[in-house]
C-alpha cells in the first residue's frame, strides 16, 4: 500500500507508466521463456524456440502496420484519420489472412526445414496470424494518439494470457508439447485485442483517400516494411540458421544464449515506442528533434554497458539462475553475444529516429548489414562461438556506419 501511495503522490506520467508496463511485459515474457527452458530441456526447448522466433518474426512484420498507423495517427485528424484507420485495418486483416494461409499450407515443409517434432504447431500458429495484424493496427492507433494506458493494457493482456494458459496446460495436464505452446500463443492474440473499440464495419467500407496522402502512406509503408525485414534478419536469422546447421541440443543451448543476450534489444524497443510519435510531433511543430535521440541513445548505452559487464563478470551465475545447469556450456559466450545485441540496439535507435523524419538511408544501411550478418553465419558456422563472432563483426560495423551518417547529417544541417 505504501508503494502505491508513493506512486500516486509522484503522479507518474503516461509515458512513465507505459515504460513500467513494458518492463513488466518483458519480464513476463522472459519468465515464460525461462520456465519453458527449465521444463523442456535443451532439445525440446529448441522446438519451442522456433515457435517463439516465429512469433518475433510475425511481430516485426505486423510492426510495419503499427508504425505506419502510429505515424499517421499523429499527422491525420478528423475524417481523414477515420478514413485512414479504416483502410489500414482492412489491409492489415487481408495481409494477415494471406500469411496465415501460407503458414498453414507450408506447415509440413516448415517442420522438415526446422527439424521440429510437429507440424500442427505451425497450423495453430497460422490460424492466429490475422488476429495479430488487427492487434498491431489497434496498438498503432494507441501509440500515435499517445493513449499509453490502453497501449499498456493490450501488451499486458497478451503477455499474461500466454503465460497463464501455456503453463497452466503444462502443469495441469502434464503436457510438454510444442502444440501446447502454439495454443497459448493463439489465445494470447485474442486477449491482445483488448481494448478494441473500432467498428468492424471497416471490413465492408469503401475508403477514399486523396492521391497525395496515399502516396505519402505508401512510401512510408514500403520503407518501414523494408526496415522491419532487416529487423527480422538481424534478430532471428541466427536462431533459425543454428537450428538448421546444428543438432537440437546445441540449438537449444544457443536459444538460451540468445534469449538472455537480447534483453538489451527488448529494453530498447520500449524507447522506440516512445521515440517515433514524439519525433513526428516535434517535426510537425517545427521543433528540434536531436535532443530526444541523444536522450534515448544515452539510456540504451548505459543499460547495455551494465548488462554486458554483468554477463562478463557473472556468466555462470546468470545462466544457472535463469536456465539451470543444463545450459552452463553457454557461459563463455554470454557477454560476447551481449556486445552484438548492444551494438544493434543502439543502431536501431538511430534507424527509427531517421525513419520518423522520412530519411531512409539508415534503413538501407541496416538492410545491407542484416544481409551481411546472415551471409557471415551461412559461410562461417563451424561452432556456436564462430556464429556469435560473425554477429559482433556485422553489428559493430553497422553502428559505426550509422554514427558516421549521423555526423554527416548534422554537418549538413549546421551549414544550412
Amino acid at each position: 500500500m505504501q508503494v502505491i501511495s508513493i506512486i500516486k503522490s509522484k503522479k507518474i506520467s503516461p509515458e512513465q507508466l507505459f515504460m513500467l508496463s513494458v518492463l513488466a511485459v518483458n519480464g513476463g515474457n522472459y519468465l515464460y521463456n525461462l520456465i519453458l527452458g527449465r521444463l523442456l530441456g535443451p532439445e525440446q526447448f529448441a522446438d519451442a524456440a522456433v515457435l517463439i522466433t516465429f512469433l518475433l518474426v510475425l511481430s516485426f512484420i505486423a510492426m510495419t502496420f503499427q508504425l505506419v498507423t502510429a505515424k499517421f495517427s499523429v499527422l491525420f485528424e478528423n475524417e481523414l484519420f477515420k478514413s485512414f484507420t479504416s483502410k489500414i485495418y482492412k489491409n492489415a486483416f487481408s495481409v494477415g489472412i494471406v500469411m496465415g494461409i501460407v503458414v498453414i499450407l507450408f506447415a509440413p515443409k516448415l517442420q522438415s526445414l526446422f527439424n521440429t517434432s510437429s507440424s500442427s504447431m505451425f497450423v495453430i500458429f497460422g490460424c492466429g496470424v490475422p488476429l495479430y495484424f488487427l492487434m498491431s493496427v489497434n496498438r498503432g492507433v494507441f501509440q500515435g494518439k499517445k493513449a499509453f494506458k490502453s497501449l499498456s493494457i493490450t501488451y499486458q493482456l497478451e503477455m499474461l494470457s500466454r503465460l497463464v494458459i501455456t503453463l497452466g496446460i503444462i502443469f495441469l495436464f502434464n503436457l510438454q508439447s510444442s502444440v501446447v505452446i502454439a495454443i497459448g500463443i493463439f489465445v494470447s492474440f485474442i486477449f491482445g485485442l483488448i481494448p478494441f473499440k473500432f467498428d468492424f464495419k471497416f471490413l465492408k467500407s469503401k475508403v477514399i483517400i486523396d492521391g497525395v496522402h496515399t502516396k505519402q502512406i505508401k512510401r512510408f509503408f514500403i520503407i518501414t516494411a523494408f526496415y522491419e525485414l532487416t529487423q527480422i534478419i538481424i534478430n532471428n536469422s541466427d536462431i533459425l540458421l543454428v537450428k538448421h546447421y546444428f543438432e537440437s541440443y546445441e540449438a537449444g543451448l544457443y536459444a538460451s544464449l540468445a534469449l538472455i543476450g537480447r534483453i538489451v534489444y527488448f529494453i530498447a524497443w520500449m524507447f522506440v515506442m516512445l521515440l517515433l510519435p514524439t519525433v513526428v510531433q516535434l517535426k510537425k511543430d517545427g521543433k528540434e528533434t536531436a535532443p530526444v535521440l541523444f536522450k534515448y541513445v544515452g539510456y540504451i548505452a548505459v543499460i547495455s554497458l551494465a548488462i554486458v559487464l554483468a554477463c562478463f563478470i557473472f556468466p555462470e551465475t546468470i545462466i544457472t539462475l535463469l536456465f539451470g545447469e543444463s545450459y552452463i556450456a553457454m557461459a563463455p559466450l554470454l557477454w560476447k553475444y551481449g556486445i552484438a545485441t548492444s551494438m544493434f540496439a543502439i543502431s536501431n535507435i538511430f534507424a527509427y529516429y531517421y525513419l520518423s523524419l522520412d530519411k531512409y538511408v539508415p534503413v538501407i544501411i541496416s538492410g545491407v548489414f542484416g544481409m551481411l550478418q546472415m551471409a557471415l553465419v551461412v559461410f562461417y558456422h563451424d561452432s556456436l562461438e564462430q556464429v556469435v563472432y560473425m554477429q559482433i563483426i556485422a553489428m559493430v560495423l553497422l553502428l559505426v556506419i550509422q554514427l558516421v551518417f549521423f555526423k554527416m547529417d548534422q554537418i549538413k544541417i549546421f551549414k544550412k
